[in-house]
């Protein structure tokens, strides 16, 4: 039985072999012989050491030896060692910082704001792009008007502060006059600009039971157009971008393995369940192969961090590839996504 990354204590030339070999697959995607490393790992030992050596990583289960050739590949527990204690990730380059904060600007709305993101993640990386969808009510109120449509209808245009604009049909219990309509925005735009959508509808319940009589009325209207207009929505959860490129990876050819993988996309929920539970885990977290706990996503791997915006955490971002993928290049990636679409959102509150 092999035992966790974490548990092995691998002498200095195991650990250079190690991350060589993991390092020349990815770059290549060819099992690596001991030949191939007696050349590359820089390190003074015969191709006889080395096999010997990798004969100890295979039996720790840190490396496979696919059956048609005489190299080895990582497995899932040897790429887990490899990102956590081999890898050296550097900064992504200030021109491609720019190119994230100019493509990823304030001022443009959350739907196009979390698109631009996927789809740059996808095209930085090649690999699949994915964001969670901020939930409505974490977003601060700017302001609402009112407008008659009929004698049970009001249209409500709300503004957030995400520069988001929504427009919802709200049914009435009567008709509301013009006047009434914009007594009622002139107060919730003068008592509850600024505050998060939830609290202003908890807020105006409270404050309706403690009310004298006038300033009832005024507040029972509030709170039969504000319950509605203010209201939680179902929205897409998650946006997905390049989900195509992956039918180009050598290591998902299997057609099985990819319908399974693109109906879990199409599904999306396993997959923003899986975001979920990064959620509160700052900085990059990284899921390889069964690591997810989805049978889908066996064969990828899952690169996520979460997006903030004063000092609340209001999704997830992340990049699915296959294990063999260029981990020292999709961290900063993920990353510095998630940090300019956490200043974009800020600059927009």
């Amino acid at each position: 039985m092999s035992r966790r990354p974490s548990d092995l204590s691998l002498d200095p030339r195991a650990r250079q072999l190690l991350r060589t070999l993991i390092g020349r697959y990815i770059h290549s995607g060819e099992p690596v012989g001991s030949q191939t490393l007696a050349r590359h790992a820089g390190l003074d030992v015969s191709p006889a050491t080395i096999r010997n050596i990798l004969s100890d990583l295979e039996d720790a289960g840190l490396l496979s030896a696919p059956h048609t050739s005489a190299g080895r590949v990582p497995t899932a527990q040897g790429y887990r060692l490899f990102v956590d204690s081999l890898l050296q990730v550097r900064p992504l380059p200030d021109g491609e910082l720019a190119r994230l904060r100019s493509e990823l600007p304030a001022g443009t709305g959350t739907q196009a704001l979390l698109g631009s993101a996927s789809e740059l993640l996808s095209a930085m990386t090649h690999f699949v792009g994915v964001v969670s969808v901020p939930k409505r009510e974490q977003f601060a109120f700017r302001r609402i008007d009112f407008v008659a449509l009929d004698a049970q209808r009001v249209l409500a245009i709300l503004v957030l502060a995400d520069s988001d604009v929504q427009n919802r049909i709200l049914q009435t219990r009567r008709p509301f006059e013009a006047s009434e309509l914009e007594r009622v925005a002139n107060y919730l735009n003068t008592h509850f600009a600024g505050r998060p959508v939830a609290e202003i509808r908890a807020t105006l319940l409270h404050e309706l039971r403690s009310a004298q009589s006038e300033m009832a009325a005024l507040l029972a209207q509030s709170v039969e157009l504000a319950e509605q207009a203010l209201a939680p929505e179902p929205d897409d959860d998650m946006v997905l971008a390049g989900q195509t490129r992956l039918m180009g990876v050598q290591e998902l050819s299997d057609l099985e393995r990819l319908r399974e993988l693109f109906e879990a996309f199409a599904r999306k929920r396993e997959i923003l369940q899986l975001l979920e539970r990064t959620v509160h885990a700052p900085g990059v977290r990284i899921f390889i192969g069964e690591e997810t706990g989805l049978a889908p996503l066996e064969g990828v791997s899952l690169v996520t961090a979460p997006y903030t915006a004063g000092g609340r955490v209001l999704g997830v971002l992340g990049v699915i590839g296959p294990t063999r993928m260029a981990y020292d290049r999709v961290i900063p990636v993920v990353q510095a996504a998630a940090d300019a679409l956490g200043d974009a959102f800020k600059a927009d509150g």
